[in-house]
């Protein structure tokens, strides 16, 4: 099974307060970007196909010369579709993975791929959820409070079978695409999306907290 990778960066990240794309932000001595496609390539992916913003992809290319960099746009849906234009024919399945995920172990990535090679057309890593959840109405009072025991936190490396994320994207309608992961247009078609075991270091830079986390992990060797 040949496996390619593709990884959405165009996002702005204006809430990590940065003047550089969110792509572009160190993490230690390295971009996310390129701690994301590291990962991937550590996992066999061939190519990884980063679709960047369309001012910093000569700076990306720079910085991850073993990545083949297209231009994104201005929706993450139509970055993954960008960078999956760029993946070759042959390849088999497609693992889409969050820049913004730098310390993602290499076993979470394996799990995933395993479980494409079993014959699932979709497997994303999932984590259980340590708060209470409760939904609230407009005004912030609790509505009611969700049973956590069958909710699960989902991460990246996202997981798919080519065909099967090239059908999601051609079959979705607009309103289908405007949503946060690949897998729920994989859903959308009534396909199974199989889970496999995450972990808390994929966590995602999102915040300038989230960073900070980040960058205590890289000094203590922990990254």
């Amino acid at each position: 099974m040949r496996v390619a990778g593709i990884v959405p960066a165009a996002g702005r990240g204006e809430r990590l307060g940065h003047l550089v794309p969110k792509a572009l932000v160190n993490v230690g001595a390295l971009p996310l970007v390129v701690h994301a496609v590291a990962a991937l390539l550590r996992a066999g992916a061939d190519p990884v196909v980063v679709a960047a913003p369309p001012e910093a992809v000569d700076e990306v290319r720079r910085r991850a010369p073993r990545a083949v960099v297209v231009p994104g746009g201005a929706h993450r849906w139509q970055s993954v579709r960008l960078a999956l234009d760029a993946v070759p024919a042959d390849v088999d399945a497609v693992l889409v993975h969050d820049a913004a995920r730098p310390f993602t172990p290499d076993d979470v990535i394996a799990r995933v791929i395993a479980a494409l090679a079993a014959g699932a057309p979709a497997a994303i890593p999932a984590i259980p959820l340590a708060d209470t959840v409760k939904r609230v109405d407009g005004y912030g009072a609790v509505v009611e409070t969700i049973d956590r025991t069958t909710l699960r936190a989902i991460q990246t490396p996202q997981g798919f079978r080519r065909d099967v994320l090239a059908n999601a994207h051609d079959t979705a309608d607009a309103e289908t695409l405007d949503v946060t992961d690949d897998a729920a247009l994989v859903e959308a078609m009534g396909l199974d999306v199989l889970t496999v075991e995450g972990d808390p270091r994929g966590f995602k830079v999102t915040t300038p907290w989230d960073l900070a986390v980040a960058e205590m992990l890289w000094e203590r060797g922990m990254g």
